[in-house]
């Protein structure tokens, strides 16, 4: 896999990742022998009707369009967003967009009632650096069973990754949002941790196509970035070693890896005492007791 710093497309080496799959469906309507063009991401935004937190139609446009109006400002008002020639940063976020457009108009006009909130006042605030946190490093967590998220936001990684490693191939997705960590995966490597927020749904849920499982995901997440009070402090999140997660690493199959307290650390007394990171429940979660392996 190419590096952050190379620009070698390769969409064939993409699909085959599994950290890429969310952006799949999306990745497959690429092109195979250059890298996406403004024209041609534009074109995908069009077809799902993409709008920004203001309802504007969204435009990738290049960074010599740059002007001295904030970024979120011009998003939210005009659909304007900046793009980079070549860069994947940038083509992350529209590939996000693309994929999860509700709930990044929803960050997008969160963060414009924020900037219209402390007109005057503090540059960014904690909100805002919360709300840059998810959309640069998030992760959502379609979970169906409550025990093995309890598990997650509890820090206990070798218990939910090695020891009910079936139970969570079998209830858990986990779906790369923030574009940083798309480009962190890349070239990842060990300690890459991403801020998740565990969605509630039903085994059934599960099952469906996943173009089907994104959409709901997307309007479910939507709506908890709609409350002005939800998700709106780092502490909201939980954290995820993402390298963890089964099937993401050849190097997760051996049970040792998951004793390395570096990358899996057990969290700090008052981590463990705080409340759980808000779930955004899409359906009534199933428990499902399992028995270690």
């Amino acid at each position: 896999m190419a590096t952050s710093a190379e620009v070698v497309w390769d969409r064939w080496e993409l699909l085959a990742a599994p950290m890429f799959a969310t952006l799949a469906p999306v990745i497959e309507r690429l092109p195979e022998d250059h890298f996406p063009t403004l024209a041609e991401l534009n074109r995908l935004c069009a077809e799902r009707e993409v709008v920004s937190g203001g309802g504007e139609p969204l435009e990738f446009v290049p960074q010599e369009a740059k002007t001295g109006e904030p970024y979120e400002k011009r998003v939210f008002a005009y659909g304007k967003v900046l793009t980079r020639n070549r860069n994947w940063h940038d083509l992350f976020n529209a590939l996000v967009w693309i994929t999860f457009p509700r709930t990044k108009a929803a960050i997008n006009r969160h963060h414009y009632r924020e900037m219209q909130a402390r007109e005057g006042g503090e540059a960014r605030g904690p909100v805002r650096d919360a709300l840059t946190l998810f959309d640069e490093s998030g992760v959502i967590v379609a979970c169906s069973d409550a025990d093995l998220a309890e598990l997650l936001t509890g820090f206990q990684w070798k218990e939910l990754f090695w020891n009910r490693r079936e139970e969570a191939v079998r209830s858990m997705r986990f779906h790369l949002f923030g574009h940083a960590l798309y480009e962190k995966a890349l070239a990842p490597y060990k300690g890459v941790t991403g801020k998740s927020v565990i969605v509630e749904v039903s085994s059934r849920e599960l099952e469906r196509p996943l173009p089907q499982q994104l959409a709901s995901l997307d309007a479910q997440l939507a709506r908890a970035f709609s409350d002005m009070h939800a998700l709106a402090a780092p502490e909201d999140y939980a954290p995820l070693p993402v390298l963890g997660v089964p099937g993401w690493t050849a190097d997760n199959e051996a049970e040792r890896y998951y004793e390395d307290t570096q990358q899996f650390r057990p969290g700090r007394a008052r981590d463990k005492e705080r409340p759980q990171a808000p779930q955004a429940k899409q359906g009534q979660g199933q428990k499902r007791k399992g028995k270690n392996r």
